[in-house]
């Protein structure tokens, strides 16, 4: 749920907060006061592009933020990339400066708007009224249908993505026959030369290092370590005769105080670790060697490796030998398959035929899982939409199309959403549907369907309910009983979720929980948008406003005040 939205030095905006509630929450205002532009903000905010155009003329950024309910997937994906949750509450922020940067906070860590794109689906859904006939395309019809039908698409997008990817090999192994001789002769030349470098492992290079550092300097270590040796052990005052002594002092003490028994002991095991550090050193001592044939060979090794990881390498500073044992491998395997490429090409024919046979397996399922989900939908919206003062029949069409070309991840099936508004009349596509009025309520009629089949489908599995859902003047070009029945509609799905909806009709907005007003002052010379919750008897102000325009009168109040009492 959508707790909190607030906006500063946004459009016309100087600082506005919501709070939301559970329930029906709607946004009413007078044409131009600005309904739409919190709608936008929260778009923003759920990952949508940014321009620098909205930030409040004279600001230096604008500063947008919401506050939502957390939830499993949400924080599932906060600890993918590496965000913290916040208890039960997800907080997101983001600044738009004039200069067209921006930044991007969750939960005040710092993010990126790919994070808020990931995020969106588990938090809302906006249905904009400029998501229109344009935007509702065979795509759109086909996610609101498998959200409708809890239809997954995992298994045919497995199958679908081997199938490609050998698909793509076998193009690529015949398409490369003219420059078979050319490439033959590249990888030849760089498998030949990486394992005539005879590379040990991916750690020969630091290993080298270590033994140059120890060559480099071996009269110094074999100095300094036998110097340190005979401090310790050797000298005639040494750290291990001095403790022999200390020892036998207090072990003397300790004969008759008993609490010096635990200090001698301690300088026992001192003079223990001393004398290990100096078998140690005497034995380093005794490896040490000045070998400049050795360190010479060190070098040219080393410059060999060094020349390797330039030029197969990533070119970044922490390049390894395992980037050139895996370049030379590579290539090693790409020369085989050019050399043994009709064996190589039967052998992914094969594959290829399976991973198809797969493929049309698990596509022909999600067919008969869309085809079942859709002749459900299309009985669900059919009463949904005539439930709005309608009379039309209403189907969902699920064409199968098994040739390859129309094979994708989500399947090879086509999806139309056909209505006749009309009795008689042969249905026909959206598209072709002509009235404005019309077009409103089934979408809405569509969404609501949808809606509440996805959240039948979380109650049944224990999952959360899905999404805040955002109507922005969905019930644009209706009115009279088709609105009431539209708050009817959107009264009813709020029990079960919560609502956020921009309307400029009263038989909407008098079903209200939550009734905001959207509106415009001019402060300091400057106009300023504000959004406040109202007071009951300010409801009836508003709805009476609405009815009635800009005058307000006893009739529209007494009118507007009947609204209220039936929508209870």
């Amino acid at each position: 749920m959508l707790l909190e939205l607030r906006a500063e030095n946004y459009a016309v905006i100087d600082h506005a907060v919501a709070v939301f509630g559970p329930g029906l929450n709607l946004l009413t205002g007078e044409t131009g006061a600005g309904k739409s532009i919190l709608i936008d903000a929260l778009v923003i905010l759920l990952g949508s592009k940014a321009s620098s155009d909205m930030v409040r003329f004279g600001a230096e950024k604008a500063v947008l933020g919401c506050v939502f309910e957390s939830t499993p997937g949400a924080e599932e994906i906060l600890e993918r990339n590496g965000i913290d949750a916040e208890g039960d509450e997800i907080l997101i922020r983001r600044e738009i400066g004039t200069t067209g940067k921006g930044r991007v906070f969750v939960n005040n860590q710092p993010a990126t708007v790919g994070v808020l794109r990931q995020l969106a689906p588990e938090l809302a859904l906006v249905h904009a009224q400029s998501e229109t006939l344009v935007a509702f395309d065979a795509e759109q019809q086909r996610l609101l249908l498998d959200r409708f039908g809890d239809v997954r698409i995992d298994d045919v997008a497995t199958h679908f993505a081997k199938w490609r990817a050998l698909r793509s090999q076998i193009e690529e192994l015949r398409n490369a026959e003219q420059d078979r001789t050319r490439l033959m002769d590249l990888w030849s030349f760089q498998a030949k030369e990486i394992a005539a470098a005879a590379i040990v492992d991916a750690e020969e290079d630091t290993q080298l290092e270590t033994e140059k550092r120890v060559l480099a300097n071996a009269e110094r270590l074999f100095t300094g370590a036998n110097a340190a040796q005979e401090l310790l052990y050797e000298a005639e005052v040494s750290a291990e005769s001095l403790l022999g002594a200390a020892q036998r002092h207090v072990e003397d003490l300790a004969r008759f105080d008993p609490q010096f028994a635990e200090t001698a002991q301690q300088i026992a095991t001192a003079k223990a670790a001393v004398e290990d550090a100096a078998s140690t050193l005497r034995a380093f001592a005794g490896q040490v060697t000045a070998s400049p044939e050795r360190l010479a060979e060190i070098e040219d090794r080393l410059a060999t490796l060094d020349r390797l990881k330039r030029k197969y390498g990533s070119g970044s500073q922490k390049t390894g030998l395992a980037e050139v044992i895996a370049f030379g491998e590579e290539a090693a395997q790409r020369l085989s398959d050019i050399e043994n490429r009709d064996a190589r090409l039967i052998e992914l024919e094969k594959d290829l035929t399976i991973a198809a046979a797969k493929y049309i397996v698990a596509a022909r399922k999600l067919s008969a899982e869309r085809t079942k989900a859709a002749e459900q939908l299309s009985k669900v919206a059919e009463k949904q939409i005539n439930d709005l003062a309608m009379q039309a029949r209403f189907q969902i069409d699920v064409e199968p199309n098994e040739t390859e070309g129309a094979w994708t991840a989500h399947g090879w099936d086509a999806i139309e959403c056909r209505i006749a508004t009309n009795a008689g009349e042969p249905v026909k596509p959206l598209t072709e549907i002509a009235s404005g009025g019309e077009m409103s309520r089934v979408m809405l009629a569509l969404k609501v369907s949808v809606e509440e089949g996805a959240a039948a489908h979380a109650k049944k599995r224990g999952l959360p309910l899905p999404r805040t859902l955002v109507f922005d003047e969905i019930d644009i070009g209706i009115g009279g009983r088709a609105a009431e029945a539209v708050g009817q509609k959107l009264k009813s799905l709020s029990r079960a979720q919560q609502i956020l909806c921009i309307t400029h009709l009263p038989q909407i907005a008098a079903f209200a929980d939550q009734h905001f007003l959207i509106e415009k002052a001019e402060k300091r010379g400057r106009i300023q948008t504000g959004v406040r919750l109202m007071k009951p008897e300010e409801r009836t102000v508003e709805i009476a406003r609405m009815l009635s325009g800009a005058s307000v009168t006893d009739t529209s109040l007494r009118h507007a005040e009947q609204m209220l009492k039936q929508s209870i």
